[in-house]
């Protein structure tokens, strides 16, 4: 593989090895900037900082950074571009301001080589794994008289300088607008800067320093590059292995030992998928692939499936909803195969801790409807402890998660469901007319005035509410917001049901996207008339009942709101950094199979009692967790549905269709790919479902039994959705049962991932 190196930075390194030849150096303790002449010497003196972020995990709020430097990092000029300060180069060492003090012979790029020597002096922690940081030439030269500030934003600079083949006037100028600071502030120590400018630095060089860890892991341990999943055809892994479908291992592994350079880019494409800034994950609800695919009743949303990019063969992992909801969180659903409350079945080990409970006896919550104590049958626990999900791995990365939901009842708490309320009404035909199959038809076409219904807000179609160490995190209330553009939201506020806070919004979702404060990680949460699920309204006298808020109506419903949804995040200003990658994810929760192949992706494909979840043992082994009630019965699928992605990116591939299978554990690891909170060559940093890949359902079969005798093992496996597995050319997609369209022989036409940014 060629290593991502451009002709620029290839002279530049020439003119290091041949002319920058450290003569001199030290830790003087000097914390002076600048450049001077070392007496008798000829050489250049050049000095300057190691600057950081420091993260404190534990804010109830927006993560904690604080401005700091490593002190015990040694710089130098890395002559031999091995990602390393080795001896025979001199290095200097910073001491306990960041500051370094180096005599070179001449202007020269530099590298920050940050041991598990070294401290964060943001924090006073030391650090746990060593990070390789850069300064380009043209940012020495540039520097050199007032000092020169290695940092991760200096290092990202120089990356997208090579990435891109540009310069470092360019790149300088584009992270400057992504982050929306003066381009003079963006390579600048960022203690000297403050306010917003200060935390935007603070927030990028937290992320970045993430990713430059992560690459220099990958490059000391000898990585081959690309990841094993990325590889153009299928994963060179499978190759010789045994409990694999012949045909998914024919891939030759040629890949070497990851370069240092290739490294620093591979960090930010782990396992071909690209970082994004933000996602916004729309949900809807119960609507398979032939319900919506061409329907009349939502053309917003087949105009996005070929204006976007999509994914053709995507399945649910159960049914109901909270399955999928809860597997959307953490890869699993542990069992559950119904939409009780989260504290269904949980006692002991598993009894709730996030006390109070929400019921009715607490203040402000007179009309909550939940109840203290839950049973299920068949007896299986709803409230997930102490096992990985997303939001947790964002917060612990220092990123930021958000669940935007709408309709909730103004004041109530978000872990209970909303209920009815006369108080609070609306008129039927709210919205506008569509064009159905030709022909003007109304979609809410009554003159009634309808009161809020209960459970337009369920706690069921809420990712995170089943695992308790995120109902328990410090930033969960910060992090759920409400979400506007409801059917009652006019009268919302005269709710009598609860304690309306004074500074009660309706829609924060809205203010979010012109403030910026959104979250990396966002799902948005339609009520249950806007997400095409449906429920029972009536007027207040029972005679009339809601016009579009079931049978077909309801479809067109749900297309208009998700066409306003989109409309609004594209004319946020976040959409309009082109800088910034963002997405948006049209999915749906459930198909609409009840029979045939329901699902796939790391489901549970046998019929009998035999799945188990898997725990990783202290030596890195794994092993069958029995611990959980009726396991077997969950992650059993409920077919395919519709999956689309829209980018901000102007030179992003439209159109692209990907017919390979995935599932929602499929997307989690995904997920975990873009945000870079999981280590393809650590499996047991995908969370729970989400690293059964082939390679890894093959080395635990024994485990596995559900897996034993598979025909189709690539169908029954996780993979990243990148679009990498080339479909064998005799090779008849699988499909659930409910879809009847003609089934795809053989690849696709092309092999561009969904995700990619140009």
């Amino acid at each position: 593989m060629a290593t991502f190196q451009s002709p620029r930075s290839i002279l530049v390194l020439t003119a290091v090895a041949s002319a920058c030849v450290l003569t001199a150096c030290g830790g003087d303790g000097s914390t002076s900037a600048g450049t001077s002449t070392a007496p008798g010497q000829g050489t250049q003196s050049i000095a300057g900082v190691v600057a950081t972020s420091g993260f404190v995990h534990g804010s109830a709020t927006e993560p904690t950074l604080k401005p700091g430097y490593y002190q015990g990092a040694l710089v130098c000029a890395d002559a031999n571009e091995n990602g390393k300060c080795d001896s025979a180069e001199n290095p200097a060492t910073t001491d306990a301001h960041g500051a370094f003090r180096l005599n070179v012979s001449g202007p020269t790029s530099l590298i920050a080589d940050i041991g598990t020597s070294a401290v964060n002096t943001g924090t006073g922690a030391a650090v746990t794994s060593r990070m390789v940081l850069r300064a380009s030439l043209d940012q020495v030269n540039e520097q050199i008289g007032g000092g020169v500030v290695i940092s991760p934003l200096s290092s990202e600079v120089e990356r997208l300088v090579e990435a891109n083949d540009t310069s470092y006037a360019i790149e300088k100028a584009n992270l400057a607008q992504r982050l929306d600071v003066g381009i003079d502030a963006v390579l600048a120590d960022i203690s000297s800067a403050s306010g917003t400018a200060q935390s935007a630095l603070l927030t990028e060089a937290n992320q970045l320093a993430n990713r430059f860890t992560y690459a220099t892991t990958k490059f000391d341990r000898g990585d081959l590059y690309p990841d094993a999943l990325a590889v153009p055809g299928g994963d060179p892994e499978l190759t010789g292995m045994g409990n694999v479908t012949a045909a998914t291992a024919t891939t030759a592994d040629t890949r070497k030992p990851i370069t240092f350079l290739q490294a620093q880019q591979a960090a930010f494409n782990l396992e071909d998928i690209p970082r994004y800034d933000n996602i916004f994950i729309v949900m809807l609800e119960n609507k398979g692939t032939q319900t919506i695919l061409n329907s009349p009743y939502a053309p917003h949303i087949n105009e996005f499936l070929t204006s976007g990019n999509r994914f053709t063969s995507y399945f649910a992992t159960g049914n109901p909803s909270e399955p999928n909801y809860t597997a959307l969180g953490g890869a699993d659903d542990w069992g559950i195969t119904d939409d009780k409350q989260w504290n269904c079945n949980a006692t002991g080990a598993n009894a709730p801790q996030d006390t109070p409970l929400p019921d009715n006896t607490q203040p402000g919550l007179a009309m909550s409807p939940f109840t203290a104590s839950c049973t299920s049958t068949p007896s299986v626990n709803h409230n997930i402890v102490g096992h990985p999900n997303l939001f947790n791995a964002m917060a612990a990365a220092g990123m930021t998660w958000r669940t935007y939901s709408e309709s909730m009842n103004p004041g109530q708490d978000f872990r209970t469901d909303s209920v009815a309320d006369a108080a609070v009404t609306a008129p039927d035909n709210v919205y506008p007319p569509g064009t159905l199959n030709g022909n003007t038809a109304q979609i809410g076409s009554s003159t009634a005035v309808l009161p809020m219904p209960a459970g337009l807000y369920k706690t069921k179609h809420h990712p995170g509410m089943a695992y308790q160490n995120v109902r328990s995190a410090p930033e969960w209330k910060y992090s759920n917001r409400t979400l506007g553009g409801g059917q009652w939201d006019a009268t919302l506020m005269k709710s009598t049901d609860y304690a309306i806070p004074g500074n009660y919004v309706i829609d924060q979702f809205g203010a979010d996207l012109q403030s910026g404060n959104v979250g990396n990680l966002n799902f948005v949460i339609s009520d249950q008339c806007d997400d095409m699920h449906g429920i029972t309204v009536k007027s207040a006298d029972g005679t009339v009942t809601a016009s579009d808020c079931g049978g077909s109506a309801i479809i067109a419903r749900g297309d208009n709101y998700v066409q306003k949804l989109v409309a609004r995040i594209q004319a946020s200003p976040l959409w309009a950094n082109r800088q910034k990658k963002v997405a948006i994810v049209l999915m749906f929760d459930e198909g609409t199979a009840t029979s045939g192949f329901n699902s796939c992706c790391g489901w549970n494909p046998s019929n009998g009692t035999l799945a188990k979840p898997l725990t990783q043992n202290p030596d890195g082994t794994f092993s069958v967790d029995s611990s959980i009630a009726n396991y077997t019965l969950g992650n059993r699928g409920h077919g395919e549905s519709i999956y689309a992605v829209l980018t901000n990116q102007p030179d992003a591939p439209k159109g692209i269709a990907d017919s390979d299978a995935y599932s929602h554990f499929s997307f989690v690891r995904t997920l975990q790919d873009m945000f870079q909170i999981a280590d393809p060559q650590v499996d047991g940093s995908y969370m729970n479902r989400s690293k059964y890949t082939e390679k890894f359902i093959a080395q635990n079969i024994l485990n596995l039994p559900e897996y034993a005798g598979s025909a189709d093992t690539h169908f029954d496996s996780v993979r990243p959705m990148n679009h990498a597995y080339v479909i064998p050319a005799s090779y008849t997609a699988k499909q659930s049962s409910d879809v009847t369209t003609t089934a795809q022989v053989g690849p696709d036409s092309n092999q561009t991932n969904v995700w990619a940014i140009k």
